[in-house]
């Protein structure tokens, strides 16, 4: 059973593990095999904006573009957040114009996302990448449908384990992003806080993969 990691920047040519990997409209790279394509909220340039849409949208067509993103908000940068909704918004059309799921960067704005989910009635799964915060924060998002990634931030702060073990078996995702530490680290690290075996982990992540993405295959 291979491992799928939901968000990397780094491709690894693992013939054990499925990436996900993240790619920018403006840099794009056809011999990685799956890939997610988007704006992320630092990178916004609205002098090629127009193009960089239409580049995401002509990758979503394809079966190995699995998913839209990283894109999202994010409230510590200086781009103007309702510039970043505008774009944030745009990609959302496209993706559920395409029926593709969202993996999200957010950055002190929950509250916002959520908003906007239920403003646009997104029927597509919206999945935050790099989940960092507190158990309540995580309630939240999770009631209302969104999936949690876990990588960088189980493996760096202990404070996250009660909050990686109040997540249902049936809404989180293992990602490596940008980290040093190996899928297999990450994996082994979710096991040990859910008490089982790793096998029982891939087995979790392989249904949640095939739910949220196996359409796309």
């Amino acid at each position: 059973m291979k491992l799928f990691n939901l968000h990397t920047h780094n491709f690894s040519k693992q013939e054990n593990i499925l990436e996900l990997v993240n790619q920018y409209p403006w840099e794009f790279e056809d011999k990685i095999p799956f890939y997610s394509i988007g704006i992320h909220p630092w990178y916004i340039n609205e002098e090629r904006l127009d193009a960089d849409l239409q580049i995401i949208e002509q990758k979503l067509v394809l079966n190995n573009c699995l998913a839209l993103g990283e894109c999202g908000l994010d409230k510590r940068i200086e781009i103007p957040l309702e510039t970043q909704k505008k774009v944030f918004k745009a990609q959302i059309l496209l993706a559920e114009k395409y029926q593709k799921p969202l993996v999200l960067h957010c950055v002190a704005a929950f509250q916002e996302i959520i908003q906007i989910k239920k403003e646009l009635k997104v029927s597509v799964p919206m999945i935050i990448h790099g989940f960092s915060k507190n158990e309540l924060t995580a309630k939240q998002l999770l009631d209302n449908g969104f999936y949690l990634s876990f990588g960088k931030y189980l493996v760096r702060n202990l404070e996250l384990k009660t909050v990686f073990q109040s997540v249902p078996n049936d809404r989180f995702f293992l990602e490596t992003d940008t980290i040093e530490e190996s899928l297999e680290e990450v994996y082994a690290l979710a096991a040990n806080y859910k008490n089982c075996e790793i096998e029982e982990i891939k087995s979790i992540i392989k249904t949640n993969f095939e739910k949220v993405f196996i359409r796309n295959l």
